[in-house]
C-alpha cells in the first residue's frame, strides 16, 4: 500500500558531511572532491535503479556531470560549517512500476525545484524490491542569469542617523550615506569600549579600536534563500508531493490516496492500521483513545455480561411455570442470552483478525528497525573510533590522514542513509519517534497474550452458546403441539421487548462501537442454530398488528354509532 513519507535534511560541512560524497553515495559513483582531496568510491553499493541530473536553464551545461555540480558547490562555500545542499527523501507508491515512478519523481522535481532555479540530483533506491524510495539533492544558493552563485547571506550595516539605527547592505549604504547616514564603530571610551560614529567620536577624541562597523549578527538573508529555507515553503512542497502521488494514483484508477496531514490535523485520534484495542497505553495519558487499553477493559465488561447472563438464565429455567406466557417469555430471553453470545463471538473474532493482521504487518518492520538501529549503532562507534585515531595521528602522515578522511566519510553517508530507511520503517507503521516505537515493540509483546484471552472467551461463549441451545430444544418440546400456535403468539408479544433489552445492554458494553448490523447477523445465526425461521415470526407479528388495527377501526366505528343513537 502507498505510505506518505517525505524526509527533509539539510548537508553541511558542520555534520561532517560533503555535498560530493552525499551524491556519489546515492549515485552509486565514484567522484573526487576537489576541497578536501578525498575520492569517494561507490561504485560496488547495490540497489540503484535510476539516477538523473536536472538544471533550471541559467545552470551551466557542464553541471549536468554531478561531480562537476557539487564540486562547484563545494568551491562557492567558504566556511567549516557552510550549508551545502538540501536533501529529500521520498516514498514511492509501491503499486507504481518503475517508469511511472521515474516520471511521476521527475514530474513534482521539475515542477517544485528545477523551476524555482535549483539544480536538483536524484536516484532511486530499491535494494528489495519493496522499498522504492528516493533521494534528491538541491542547491541552497540561486543562481544569476549568467549562471553564477548568488550570495546566500548578505553584510547588513547597523547606521545611525538623528539617533534612530537603521540597517542596510553595502549597495544600499552607498544611496543612504547621502542622506546623512553613518556606519558605527567600536570606540574606547576610559576602559570601555562602545559603538559611536566617526562624526560624533571625533568630537569627543575617543580612538577607534576596531576596524569592523557594527552589523547584524546574521546578514540579510538572499530573499529567494529565505523562501527555500521557509517552514511555509516546507508544508508547500510536501503538499505537493502528496497531491502529486494522488493524481499518478487515480489517473491509473488504482484505489489508494496519500495524505501528508498529521493525524491531528485529519482529525484521528488513534493509529488507522489498529482498527481494535492496540495501541501504547501512553497514548491514553495524551488524551488520546488508547485501543489496547480498551481491549482489556472490553474482556472485563464481556466477562461481567457473560456472568449476569448466566445468573439471568438460571434463574429464569427456576421460575418457569407450567403457562403459555411465562415459556414464551423463557424461550424469549434464553434466545437473546444466546443472541447477546453470539454477538460477542462476532465482535471476538473482529478482534482476532484485527490483532493477528496487526502482528502480521508491524512483526517484520519492527525486526528490520531494530535491525537497523543494531547497525547504526555499530556505524558510529566505528566513525567514533576512527575519529580518536585520527586525532591522535601525527600530521608528518599524510596519507594515513587521507585514509581515515576517506572511511570516516564512507560511514557518515552510510549512517545517513541508515537514518533514512529507519524513518522509513517508522512511517511504515505510523509511528513518528523512537519513543512511539518503543511503545509499539512493547505492544507487540503482549500481542500473544491478548490472543489467548480472545480464545478464552471464545471457547467460554461457545459453552454457553451450547449449553442455552439445549435449554432452549427442551423447553420448547415439553409444550404440548396442541398448544403451539398459542405459544408463537405469546413469544410474539415479548420478541420486541427482548430485542430492545439486547440493544440496551450491548450499548451499555460496547458504546459508539455497537452495530446493529453485527447484531442482526448475530440474530440469524442463532435463528439458524435452532432451527426457527424468523420470517414466521414477522408474518405472525404482522397479521397481530392487522388484527389489531381492524379491531381498533371496529370500535372506532360502533363508538360512532352509539354516538348517532344517543343524539
Amino acid at each position: 500500500m502507498a505510505i506518505y513519507h517525505m524526509e527533509a535534511k539539510v548537508i553541511s560541512r558542520g555534520s561532517g558531511r560533503s555535498a560530493v560524497a552525499a551524491s556519489a553515495y546515492m549515485s552509486c559513483s565514484r567522484m573526487y572532491n576537489n576541497y578536501d582531496g578525498i575520492q569517494h568510491d561507490y561504485t560496488r553499493k547495490h540497489g540503484l535503479v535510476y539516477q538523473e541530473v536536472m538544471l533550471p536553464p541559467m545552470a551551466p551545461a557542464e553541471w549536468k556531470d554531478r561531480e562537476h555540480l557539487w564540486n562547484a558547490v563545494e568551491e562557492a562555500e567558504k566556511t567549516k560549517d557552510s550549508r551545502l545542499a538540501r536533501e529529500f527523501v521520498v516514498a514511492l507508491p509501491i503499486e507504481l512500476d518503475n517508469s511511472s515512478n521515474i516520471s511521476l519523481l521527475q514530474d513534482f522535481i521539475q515542477k517544485n525545484f528545477v523551476d524555482m532555479g535549483m539544480c536538483a540530483d536524484f536516484a532511486i533506491h530499491d535494494t528489495d524490491g519493496h522499498n522504492p524510495h528516493a533521494h534528491i539533492l538541491l542547491t541552497v544558493r540561486p543562481l544569476n542569469e549568467d549562471g553564477t552563485w548568488q550570495y546566500k547571506t548578505e553584510k547588513e550595516y547597523l547606521c545611525i542617523k538623528d539617533g534612530e539605527e537603521k540597517g542596510f547592505t553595502a549597495s544600499e549604504f552607498r544611496e543612504a550615506q547621502k542622506e546623512g547616514w553613518e556606519k558605527q564603530y567600536r570606540y574606547k571610551s576610559g576602559k570601555k569600549k562602545i559603538y559611536l560614529t566617526p562624526s560624533a567620536a571625533q568630537e569627543k577624541g575617543y580612538e577607534r579600536v576596531d576596524k569592523h562597523p557594527k552589523s547584524t549578527r546574521y546578514g540579510r538573508q538572499n530573499p529567494i534563500s529565505e523562501q527555500w529555507n521557509s517552514d511555509k515553503q516546507l508544508c508547500l512542497w510536501r503538499a505537493n508531493w502528496a497531491d502529486t502521488v494522488n493524481r499518478e494514483l487515480e489517473c491509473r484508477q488504482i484505489d489508494t490516496r496519500i495524505d501528508h496531514r498529521s493525524f491531528s490535523d485529519q482529525g484521528i485520534t488513534e493509529q488507522p492500521t489498529i482498527h481494535e484495542g492496540y495501541i501504547a497505553r501512553d497514548m491514553e495519558k495524551k488524551g488520546m483513545i488508547s485501543d489496547r487499553c480498551e481491549l482489556n477493559r472490553q474482556i472485563r465488561s464481556d466477562n461481567r455480561l457473560l456472568g449476569e447472563l448466566k445468573n439471568q438464565v438460571a434463574k429464569l429455567t427456576k421460575s418457569i411455570k407450567e403457562s403459555i406466557p411465562a415459556i414464551a417469555e423463557a424461550l424469549e430471553n434464553i434466545r437473546g442470552a444466546m443472541i447477546i453470545f453470539q454477538y460477542q463471538m462476532l465482535h471476538n473474532e473482529m478482534q482476532t483478525v484485527s490483532a493477528k493482521d496487526w502482528i502480521k504487518m508491524t512483526k517484520p518492520v519492527i525486526e528490520k528497525y531494530k535491525a537497523t538501529k543494531q547497525e547504526i549503532h555499530k556505524k558510529q562507534e566505528e566513525r567514533k573510533i576512527l575519529k580518536t585515531k585520527k586525532q591522535k595521528l601525527s600530521i608528518l602522515n599524510p596519507l594515513q590522514h587521507y585514509q581515515l578522511n576517506q572511511q570516516i566519510t564512507t560511514l557518515t553517508e552510510d549512517i545517513e542513509e541508515l537514518k533514512s530507511r529507519k524513518n522509513f520503517l517508522m512511517g511504515e507503521i505510523y509511528c513518528h519517534n523512537d519513543t512511539e516505537m518503543k511503545n509499539a515493540e512493547s505492544t507487540l509483546k503482549q500481542q500473544s497474550t491478548f490472543l489467548e484471552k480472545l480464545a478464552a472467551q471464545r471457547q467460554s461463549l461457545n459453552e454457553q452458546l451450547g449449553k442455552n441451545r439445549k435449554k432452549f430444544i427442551d423447553l420448547k418440546l415439553s409444550v404440548d403441539s396442541e398448544k403451539s400456535e398459542e405459544l408463537l403468539d405469546a413469544r410474539v408479544s415479548f420478541r420486541d421487548i427482548v430485542r430492545d433489552r439486547i440493544v440496551s445492554r450491548l450499548r451499555d458494553v460496547y458504546g459508539k462501537k455497537f452495530e446493529y448490523n453485527r447484531l442482526n447477523d448475530a440474530s440469524d445465526y442463532i435463528d439458524g442454530c435452532i432451527r426457527e425461521d424468523p420470517y414466521v415470526f414477522r408474518e405472525r407479528a404482522r397479521q397481530k398488528a392487522w388484527k389489531q388495527e381492524q379491531e381498533r377501526s371496529e370500535l372506532k366505528k360502533l363508538k360512532n354509532k352509539i354516538k348517532k343513537v344517543e343524539r
